[in-house]
C-alpha cells in the first residue's frame, strides 16, 4: 500500500493534492502506511459497498461476463477474468458509468 501510495503521490501535480477513497481493508488501515504530505487518505463508511466504484466494477463483471460459467481449470478462470477485464478496461464509457459519482466527478480526459 505504501508503494501504491507513492505512485500516486509522483503523479500529482506540484500545486495540487489528491484525495484517495478506501474501503476498511486492514492494508488500508495499518498503523505502517506512510502517507505522503499530498495526499489525504478518506475512508468509506462501514458496510458501504454501493459506494465503493470498485464493488460496483465487480457486479458487472460477475453478472455480464463471469456468471452461469463452468471452468476446467483454475488457469480457464483466470483467463475468463483477465478476458472480462480486459473487455472492461478498454470501454471508457462502461468505465464512467460504473465509477461515476456525484461527489466525485471524472476528469473530461477520460
Amino acid at each position: 500500500m505504501n508503494h501504491h501510495l507513492r505512485e500516486i503521490s509522483s503523479q500529482v501535480a506540484a500545486d495540487a493534492h489528491a484525495v484517495v477513497i478506501l474501503d476498511r481493508a486492514g492494508w488500508h488501515r495499518s498503523r505502517a502506511l506512510a502517507v505522503p504530505g499530498n495526499i489525504t487518505l478518506l475512508e468509506l463508511p462501514p458496510y458501504s459497498p454501493e459506494l465503493n466504484p470498485v464493488e460496483r466494477i465487480w457486479h458487472y463483471l460477475r453478472s455480464h461476463w463471469l456468471a452461469n460459467s463452468v471452468f476446467s481449470s483454475l488457469a480457464d478462470i483466470m483467463d475468463a477474468c483477465e478476458a472480462a477485464w480486459n473487455r472492461f478496461a478498454t470501454n471508457h464509457h462502461l468505465i464512467r458509468s460504473l465509477c461515476a459519482v456525484a461527489w466525485a466527478p471524472a476528469s473530461p480526459a477520460l
